[in-house]
């Protein structure tokens, strides 16, 4: 499923209606009915249906407005009543939606305007806001606000059309005020402020609804921004959940993962990621790891080549040279870096000297991300041959792009399509629903996983899997032709959010949720 700016819905909507030729008013009508069927299976299942209440339409002047006062006629041929309340005055309304006013009145559907403090919620069932929709930018102005605010106080049950009103559709910002709503029916496509929290949690669940808009034109028209979900994978990668494995398949099949990765304090972050990159399928699994750390890790991973590096008897990387690190990964089919790895003077450009030596897709994450944010010159680093995965949480990625955490977030798809792009990356930007950028444009939006994922050494496990994952694409063609990168990181996403919902559901609580829960249910 493809999901779309403001912007780009509104040349599909005028493509459709110019060169396809379907008229504004067919989309109009099929949008109020895909609103009015969901709204009255919601009024139906909540039994307010003959209960002697109407639902009631807030209605804008735009053309969400317009889906509204047709979704209030459609509500009637269902058998749910609908009145509605205009922000402002009818008269202000124009073209299809001044149309749907004036077929409105000719039915006798109730209307009124609203005046703060006159309208008597508990008279209703429950609320469709149709007030504001993707063409609106920042926080609404009077009357909306103050209409907004109560609705939000009226305690009923809110239906948004299209994107709730007050909500950024494009970056998932909440202004102040902000509808909240328990379902908001998304027209045509999905808008990426749906996505991204706190939006996401505004919007409640979200139903997209065909209005007559051809699918197909979000591809032709260079959108490239997907909803990353079981059906993605299979439709545009050919890859089918969990992956097949050939018959005639051995080790050597499914690729060689090295993790560099651990110190004295931290040496679970390695255990943990050996162990997510076997999980994930990889053939072999080789763990380089400072020497002092290999006589209590022998066993933890019995299924992993431990190699110990020369560290001085320190338990840490400050004295492990690169070429070290290069040698392991000489023949290897991926190279895992970070995690636990710690900081030592000249990390740096001992960082940049294994970025530029290994002859082998790398994924880089936790210290080795802080390493790169660190040395203050990542855009003047040589281009790999080899593709690169960087796997940031919030905090990491403001570092990494002189941001503060806070505007990360606010626009977490354009960063990091805008970060990929520009250092020729693949970047998994982490949190709830995480954001997979490739350097060639592509953005997958994640849909699996779950607050209990919220623990130390989650992320460890997610930088194995994607290893995993790598190794085994890039030894034996298992991953679509041409992305192997790009697909191994929002795979190994997907299928780690996967494993995190799995484990949950096994826990008496989310809370009690630990990383190698994650793990042993890949």
């Amino acid at each position: 499923m493809h999901i779309v700016t403001a912007h780009e819905m509104r040349l599909l909507d005028q493509y459709t209606i110019e060169k396809i030729g379907i008229p504004a008013l067919v989309l109009m009508e099929n949008a109020s009915r895909a609103v009015a069927e969901e709204i009255a299976a919601l009024a139906h299942a909540g039994g307010t249906v003959g209960a002697g209440k109407p639902w009631l339409m807030l209605v804008g002047k735009g053309n969400n407005g317009g889906d509204g006062i047709a979704a209030a006629r459609h509500l009637r041929e269902l058998g749910v009543e609908a009145e509605l309340l205009y922000a402002m005055e009818p008269q202000q309304l124009t073209q299809d939606a001044a149309i749907q006013r004036d077929i409105a009145a000719n039915l006798g559907i109730p209307a009124s305007v609203y005046a703060p403090g006159n309208v008597q919620w508990d008279r209703y069932a429950g609320i469709a806001d149709a007030l504001l929709g993707t063409g609106t930018a920042g926080a609404p102005r009077e009357p909306y606000a103050s209409l907004i605010r109560e609705a939000n106080g009226s305690g009923l049950p809110t239906v948004a059309i299209d994107i709730p009103s007050g909500l950024n559709a494009d970056t998932g910002e909440v202004h102040d005020p902000c509808i909240r709503a328990d379902v908001t029916v998304a027209l045509a496509f999905l808008k990426r402020g749906l996505t991204q929290y706190p939006g996401a949690e505004r919007a409640g669940r979200v139903a997209v609804k065909p209005i007559g808009i051809p699918e197909g034109l979000a591809e032709r028209h260079g959108i490239r921004t997907y909803w990353a979900d079981e059906a993605l994978f299979q439709r545009r990668f050919g890859v089918k959940l969990p992956p097949a494995r050939q018959a005639d398949a051995h080790k050597g099949t499914y690729g060689h993962a090295l993790i560099a990765a651990g110190t004295l304090p931290y040496s679970g972050a390695g255990l943990l990621a050996a162990r997510a990159a076997l999980r994930a399928g990889a053939g072999l699994v080789s763990w380089a790891l400072p020497e002092r750390l290999l006589a209590p890790m022998i066993g933890r991973a019995p299924e992993a080549m431990l190699h110990g590096v020369p560290d001085d008897g320190r338990g840490d990387w400050a004295a492990v040279p690169a070429g070290e690190v290069l040698r392991l990964a000489a023949g290897k089919s991926a190279l895992a870096i970070g995690p636990g790895m710690g900081r030592f003077a000249g990390d740096g450009a001992w960082l940049r000297a294994i970025w530029s030596g290994a002859a082998c897709p790398l994924v880089v994450d936790a210290d080795a991300l802080n390493m790169i944010a660190d040395a203050g010159d990542f855009g003047a680093w040589p281009k790999r041959t080899h593709p690169a995965i960087l796997t940031p949480h919030p905090g990491e990625m403001a570092r990494l792009a002189g941001l503060a955490a806070s505007e990360v977030q606010r626009d977490r798809i354009g960063l990091a399509r805008r970060y990929a792009a520009q250092h020729g990356v693949t970047l998994v930007l982490k949190g709830a629903r995480t954001v997979t950028a490739t350097s060639e444009g592509d953005v997958f939006v994640n849909t699996s996983g779950n607050p209990g994922m919220a623990t130390g050494g989650a992320g460890d496990a997610l930088a194995g899997v994607i290893a995993g994952l790598l190794a085994q694409g890039c030894a034996a063609g298992l991953l679509a032709q041409g992305c192997a990168a790009g697909l191994a990181a929002a795979l190994g996403v997907y299928l780690h959010g996967l494993a995190g919902d799995r484990a949950a559901a096994s826990r008496p609580f989310p809370g009690s949720l630990i990383a190698g829960d994650i793990i042993d249910c890949l």
